[in-house]
């Protein structure tokens, strides 16, 4: 070989190494997590992995299950990350989750983590059931704020509460799940029977009627703590409401799909999601984490919320979700709001 012959194989290697040293994996991530918070997970995340770019994929807690459900045999996600403990559950008995267990789980509070070992979905935090209570249009209307859910049968309230719905939001699956656990399906289903007597809508998203709550559209809103301290930090005029009788909750959490070609950035993805830092970036909105000892008071919001929290179990509302959707839907679904 000549040298010009040399020269321009040098040539050509070193401008092909750079691009080989600099290639990125592309992840696929469905989410269910607020779209305001994603952009600041992923710019921070990339930063300190810059050869992995995530690209979401969001939708609302029920909307993305039925998506990975139908995706099932051709799977197009490599990570589900900020998506309900019950939904996971319920792609786990499909054998759709890769089992892995992420540097430093042993740190996490033990409810956050998947049972198995090794475990196939790790939690990030916890959104708590919560009421919003618009107090401007609750003395228009002469109305007592409600204390409790039972509160919510009250004829005082017909036509002034909306609520997410179940099949299609993880806080109303959240709600109907944990009365089911506090009361027992009877009776709980009895209280939705003259709850739906009061309702004005259900909405397909879980911090819409803390939204509407906060603009007047609704006097209470059944919603999650978070939205309602965000529309009481922009100077909404509600009162978010813990009710007496606790309050059912659910984890955000992540997990790697079986089978994804990228499984060892997924499962970087899924080291950095349980890290103190990532844990510091939920206590920004959500006032119960993964990580114990990380979480700080979230402006508006109750010092003691892990109290008001009911003894979850995430295994049977996932093993009973498909049947209370159906007959939840059978019931009540005539007054849901148009999908979009």
């Amino acid at each position: 070989m000549n040298k010009r012959m040399l020269f321009l194989l040098a040539g050509a290697m070193s401008a092909v190494i750079p691009a080989i040293a600099f290639a990125e994996t592309q992840l696929t991530v469905y989410t269910a997590v607020e779209a305001v918070d994603l952009d600041r997970y992923k710019a921070t995340f990339e930063k300190a992995h810059p050869d992995i770019k995530i690209n979401w994929v969001r939708d609302s807690t029920g909307v993305m299950t039925a998506k990975l459900l139908a995706e099932k045999d051709n799977p197009q996600a490599d990570v589900v990350w900020g998506l309900a403990a019950t939904s996971l559950l319920l792609l786990k008995t499909e054998g759709m989750l890769e089992p892995y267990q992420p540097k430093g789980v042993e740190a996490l509070d033990t409810k956050f983590v998947d049972k198995d070992n090794p475990p196939s979905w790790v939690g990030m935090d916890a959104y708590v059931a919560a009421l919003c209570y618009n107090t401007v249009e609750g003395e228009k209307l002469g109305l007592t704020p409600p204390t409790s859910w039972e509160d919510l049968t009250k004829p005082e309230y017909k036509g002034h509460i909306v609520m997410p719905n179940p099949a299609s939001s993880g806080t109303g699956f959240l709600d109907v799940s944990g009365w089911m656990q506090m009361w027992g399906e009877e009776e709980a289903w009895g209280f939705m029977d003259k709850l739906h007597e009061n309702i004005s809508a259900y909405t397909h998203s879980g911090s819409k009627p803390c939204k509407m709550a906060g603009a007047g559209e609704a006097v209470i809103g059944v919603s999650f703590e978070f939205p309602g301290a965000k529309a009481k930090s922009a100077g909404a005029p509600i009162d978010i409401i813990f009710p007496s009788e606790g309050s059912g909750w659910e984890a955000e959490a992540t997990a790697i799909i079986a089978g994804t070609a990228n499984l060892e950035a997924a499962k970087t993805l899924v080291d950095w999601s349980i890290t103190r830092e990532a844990n510091e970036m939920y206590n920004a909105g959500y006032a119960v984490v993964a990580y114990p000892g990380v979480a700080k008071q979230v402006e508006h919001l109750p010092t003691d919320i892990a109290s008001k929290m009911i003894d979850n179990d995430f295994e049977w509302a996932a093993n009973n979700r498909t049947a209370i959707l159906k007959e939840w839907q059978k019931r009540y679904d005539a007054k849901s709001e148009p999908k979009s």
